[in-house]
């Protein structure tokens, strides 16, 4: 498999400030890849670069093999672009909508109406196509602009904060619909997103970007690995003094680290899930009873906490999409 994504020392100036400062990102076919990083990082601009829409000002990028300043009507036929504002025309169908993209992408009038019948049923909409998007709820919306950025059948889809303001069960709705579309065209998706939960569900690879520089990429559990912190487990033990259990649960191959709370454990291990049900019966086979078991997962947040300083707020994603925006800040810094 080749990279879809390919950028070589990739930097962008403003004048006196350096909003990329030498992004290097290779990014395989059919991979979900999640784009994470604090306002004022630099992920605006590197979309924006990736989607031909401003050039870099040193180091090179590429699209599935085409570069994105040399060859930038052959990207923007091989990407869908799916941004964080909802701007799908109120004052037309799903159908219309869809078939104006279609033709703006010069599909062929006997795939386009197939291909428009297709999406529509996917997500969801079909029943709907012949009404004003203007009766359609936020997910419907959402919906029918996945399926919009997929109309010319892209090789790559690219969504900004696609989930920003639905609610949970719509949320749930979109991520379905993205594995779907993935699995059914062969796409490599790239997101951006302030929730972590998100990218933690969804993507295969994360990348976290802080003052224009990757400053970690990997698999969510290979990041995970990278951080100092642990899953921590509390037990709630019985009928042993608990520092005899401390000394036998220290000795596990699983466990980074065991002290004494209360009356109970509080045990660090790397996957706290897996190492469970060999602390449940090890303790019960040294007498103790284990009243109850608590566990405290590492999550993306707390990566991204050690990673950038600071956690993701939700406030932070009010932002300017970057389709619409000028992508240059006023202020830098977060």
């Amino acid at each position: 498999m080749g990279a879809s994504i390919e950028t070589v020392n990739l930097v962008k100036r403003y004048g006196n400030v350096t909003a990329l400062a030498g992004v290097s990102l290779s990014v395989p076919e059919g991979d979900f890849f999640g784009l994470l990083g604090p306002n004022g990082a630099g992920k605006t601009t590197l979309i924006r670069i990736l989607t031909t829409l401003i050039k870099p000002t040193e180091g090179s990028a590429g699209i599935m093999g085409w570069d994105v300043v040399k060859d930038r009507a052959r990207v923007r036929q091989a990407i869908g672009v799916v941004p964080q504002a909802m701007t799908s025309d109120l004052d037309l169908t799903g159908y219309e909508i869809m078939d104006i993209y279609a033709r703006f992408y010069g599909v062929p009038k006997k795939e386009r109406r197939e291909r428009i019948d297709e999406l529509l049923s996917m997500v969801g909409l079909k029943e709907r196509a012949r009404d004003l998007v203007a009766t359609y709820s936020g997910g419907m919306r959402r919906r029918l602009e996945i399926a919009r950025g997929l109309v010319h059948r892209p090789a790559m889809l690219i969504l900004d904060e696609p989930t920003i303001g639905l609610d949970p069960q719509s949320r749930h709705v979109v991520w379905e619909l993205l594995e779907k579309f993935r699995m059914a065209d062969r796409l490599t998706i790239l997101l951006t997103t302030h929730y972590m939960e998100e990218a933690e569900a969804l993507c295969d690879h994360v990348a976290i970007i802080d003052y224009g520089k990757i400053v970690a990429l990997d698999t969510v559990a290979g990041l995970k690995k990278l951080v100092p912190q642990k899953d921590v487990i509390e037990l709630a033990i019985g009928a042993i003094d608990p520092q005899k259990a401390v000394e036998w649960v220290r000795a596990l191959p699983s466990v980074a680290s065991c002290t004494v709370k209360g009356d109970g454990l509080m045990v660090s291990a790397d996957n706290g899930a897996g190492a469970i049900p060999g602390l449940v019966e090890g303790l019960r086979g040294i007498g103790a009873t284990v009243v109850s078991v608590v566990l405290k997962q590492l999550t993306l947040e707390d990566v991204f906490i050690h990673f950038t300083g600071r956690p993701i707020r939700e406030e932070e994603a009010k932002k300017v999409s970057f389709l619409l925006g000028a992508g240059v800040p006023t202020k830098w810094g977060r």
